[in-house]
């Protein structure tokens, strides 16, 4: 799918702007602050239901907005205009091709989208809850049922939380959540062994160094999930949080056995980032399914040339829709874009 046109409203600094966008490569020029990265967020919020700046989406209303919507249509019949709207009273509302979204998983699938920005590092330097959404989002796509499975999972870990917190016996919830941890535990694990190949491409690219692809299911090994609830009830009693299970998994990134965030520096974390995030695009786009609109923010912040020309590249293959921004036209080393536009105090220009 491709996004062919955007409309945005009350977002930051977009009071009103409307975009005709190209199925292949967008240019986004412009000063710093004028509203560039605002535009990959609108599209963003159309894939994903939230920004990839902030947690909080009241933070994106605009000053003296009472809210603020995005409108996208696509070139796919199956989901022709994608629709989202939020303000502080009414939260979240989303639309697919005329009707309400059943949730923000249906949004995802409707318009896979991935984003490389200057924060990407922090899938290697934060904590695990950037590499769990980074899975996440790539077994949904390889795996749809995942989705059902993740909400039943959460929805019977609350329950079983609220039994630890009023000191009461959790054990009922114990089999079910161990079910369901087991299974997100065995798609995340498959879904890992598939981006393997394209993860030694695309890292062999960008960085070099012999990183790899390991992963703790938030669990110990020895023992299934349900014969460590019961071991460690008392503690979580103590607690009164669930303190092993699928909510605790984390992606491990090494270096001859040390963590990568302890080895790389800033720049190198940085093609890291990029090149799982590359990686998990491409798996995500194999097997006969849609690419993801890729987003780039400024790509060659912080990059030497060498290294930006290689991610450049690794881009190339895509094949899918990009959205770039760049202070200048030169910058963006993409060849010509198939579409460019100036961004200037919020409002866009085609050039």
């Amino acid at each position: 799918m491709s996004l062919l046109a955007l409309e945005v409203e009350g977002l930051r600094c977009l009071k009103q702007v409307q975009l005709d966008l190209h199925p292949h490569v967008n240019l986004l020029t412009g000063p710093n602050g004028s509203g560039k990265t605002s535009i990959l967020e609108a599209v963003y919020l159309l894939g994903r239901g939230r920004s990839f700046r902030t947690r909080h989406t009241e933070q994106l209303i605009g000053h003296g907005a009472a809210g603020l919507s995005v409108l996208g249509r696509t070139d796919d019949p199956s989901y022709p205009v994608l629709g989202l709207s939020f303000d502080r009273f009414a939260g979240l509302k989303v639309r697919l091709a005329g009707r309400e979204a059943r949730s923000l998983a249906e949004l995802s699938e409707a318009f896979p989208v991935q984003v490389l920005d200057p924060g990407i590092h922090r899938l290697v330097e934060e904590g695990p809850a950037y590499r769990r959404r980074w899975l996440d989002w790539g077994v949904f796509h390889v795996e749809p049922s995942f989705v059902g499975t993740w909400m039943d999972y959460s929805r019977t870990l609350r329950q079983r939380n609220a039994a630890l917190k009023q000191a009461a016996d959790p054990a009922a919830w114990e089999p079910e959540l161990a079910r369901l941890g087991e299974l997100l535990a065995e798609s995340r694990s498959r879904t890992l062994s598939q981006l393997e190949p394209y993860w030694r491409e695309t890292l062999s690219a960008l960085l070099g160094e012999p990183v790899t692809l390991g992963f703790y299911r938030g669990w110990g090994q020895e023992r299934t999930l349900l014969e460590i609830l019961a071991t460690h009830r008392p503690r979580d009693l103590e607690r009164k949080t669930t303190c092993s299970g699928a909510h605790r998994f984390d992606v491990l990134l090494r270096i001859e056995g040390r963590p990568a965030r302890e080895v790389l520096s800033r720049g190198q974390q940085k093609l890291l980032g990029a090149a799982l995030a590359l990686a998990m695009a491409r798996l995500a786009g194999s097997g006969g399914r849609r690419p993801p609109t890729l987003l780039l923010d400024d790509p060659a912040a912080e990059l030497d040339r060498a290294h930006t020309e290689a991610m450049l590249s690794e881009i190339r293959k895509m094949r899918g829709q990009l959205i770039v921004t760049a202070l200048h036209p030169e910058e963006a080393r993409f060849g010509e874009p198939e579409r460019v536009f100036h961004v200037e105090h919020g409002c866009v220009t085609t050039l």
